[in-house]
């Protein structure tokens, strides 16, 4: 009885390191994957719209983002990011950037408090709504979300 656990566990472990060694790429006729971001030196990135409303470094949100954005990220069609500035200030760039895009905020749609905010612009080209959210993240920072919606 004894053998035959081990053996069987011998056999689960040697399928598990074939199983593994397949998708780490030991196989050695499978095409090298890079890691995100390098490609041999060379960046490649979706075209920044970052025009008219400043934008951070290396940018690749369809959305303008603030020149003080920090750790931007984008996931889905999703962009999020850090800021030094209040609530009020990223409202504000966001109602300024928007407006002179051509979009338009749904002011009843428009939630705030002391901590977050949330405001949803018509006029996108894919029909859905474009989602802002922000939250105080003390410190005089805030994170910022992005995104377009079915609303």
């Amino acid at each position: 009885m004894k053998k035959s656990s081990i053996l069987f566990a011998i056999l689960a472990l040697v399928l598990a390191s074939l199983a593994c060694n397949t998708l780490i790429g030991g196989d050695s006729d499978a095409p090298e994957i890079s890691p995100p971001g390098n490609n041999g030196g060379e960046e490649s990135q979706p075209e920044q719209n970052n025009s008219g409303g400043g934008g951070a470094s290396g940018a690749t949100s369809e959305f303008l983002l603030p020149d003080n954005a920090i750790n931007p990220q984008w996931m889905n069609g999703t962009t999020n990011y850090q800021a030094e500035m209040t609530l009020d200030e990223a409202m504000t760039f966001y109602r300024d950037t928007f407006s002179q895009s051509g979009y338009t905020e749904r002011p009843i749609l428009t939630v705030t408090s002391e901590t977050t905010f949330s405001m949803v612009f018509d006029g996108h080209e894919s029909g859905k709504a474009i989602v802002v959210q922000g939250v105080d993240l003390g410190g005089g920072m805030v994170n910022i979300n992005v995104r377009l919606e079915d609303v």
